[in-house]
């Protein structure tokens, strides 16, 4: 179900009770985040480009206290951070690092011509464009649970596509969230920071999940996809690394394989 808001920048969805997609089609990632609402307090799963401000989207969508959780720190996860107060992360390195933000030349590219096919939000400027810092309040750790009232959120740590990526699992209602461990297009094992072995690893992870959920939360493209995806994705990873992995393409010198759905793509 579509909801009205007065952003143009984005377009809301009401995914499930108390769960909204925030969507940005008009830029190459298509990058989404969530709004997942309980009866004590919000917590936001990533905030988009930092674009549009994705704040007065959330303020449209709910009167409570809302806190942030990145599924990692890649540029088009974190760009309305500074807009919130309370953001969690991890204790990684990595995270300390993307955290203190990055200057416009280090995000110019993600404007050039052909990137952006919307019109840019009144007052954006491109060429100020940047990932803003933000300060990391409270850490995460491998299994922690965050408790929103009426919705309990376990933290699984899924390395591969970043150092710091992780997944929500909400168990009670049989709910993944991924942020980019998967999603329906290319997943990326070749970027700087990511790993294939860790990728793999954290494949065979989430498909030893996929009889205990109903659906999973994509950031990118699409925001629901069946369980059997994770599956898939598991038998995908261990396809590649023994070999049986045959249908597979030259992308930008790499190596890209090909999956009903989606693709991986590996170093050369």
């Amino acid at each position: 179900e579509r909801i009205e808001q007065s952003e143009d920048w984005f377009e809301v969805y009401l995914i499930d009770d108390g769960i909204y997609a925030i969507y940005e089609p008009g830029q190459f990632e298509e990058v989404m985040s969530f709004l997942l609402v309980g009866e004590e307090f919000a917590l936001m799963f990533d905030t988009g480009l930092g674009i549009g401000n994705i704040r007065r989207v959330v303020d449209q969508l709910t009167n409570l206290d809302v806190d942030v959780l990145n599924s990692h720190t890649h540029y088009d996860h974190i760009g309305g951070n500074h807009l919130f107060d309370t953001i969690y992360g991890t204790s990684l390195d990595y995270t300390q690092q993307r955290s203190m933000g990055s200057p416009p030349e280090a995000v110019a590219g993600f404007l050039r011509e052909g990137w952006v096919w919307k019109p840019l939000p009144d007052g954006f400027s491109a060429d100020e464009f940047q990932s803003h810092a933000f300060d990391i309040d409270k850490l995460v750790y491998e299994g922690d649970k965050i408790d929103i009232g009426g919705r309990v959120l376990e933290i699984l740590f899924t390395p591969g596509h970043a150092p710091d990526s992780i997944c929500l699992l909400d168990r009670e209602n049989r709910l993944l969230l991924t942020g980019d461990t998967f999603y329906l297009a290319p997943l990326y094992t070749h970027l700087e920071g990511s790993s294939f072995e860790d990728y793999s690893n954290s494949a065979a992870k989430l498909a030893g999940l996929a009889g205990e959920i109903d659906k999973a939360l994509t950031s990118h493209n699409v925001p629901v996809v069946d369980a059997s995806y994770m599956t898939a994705l598991g038998q995908a990873f261990a396809d590649i690394e023994s070999g049986k992995a045959t249908d597979v393409t030259l992308s930008d010198g790499n190596r890209e394989y090909h999956f009903d759905g989606f693709s991986v793509i590996v170093k050369d």
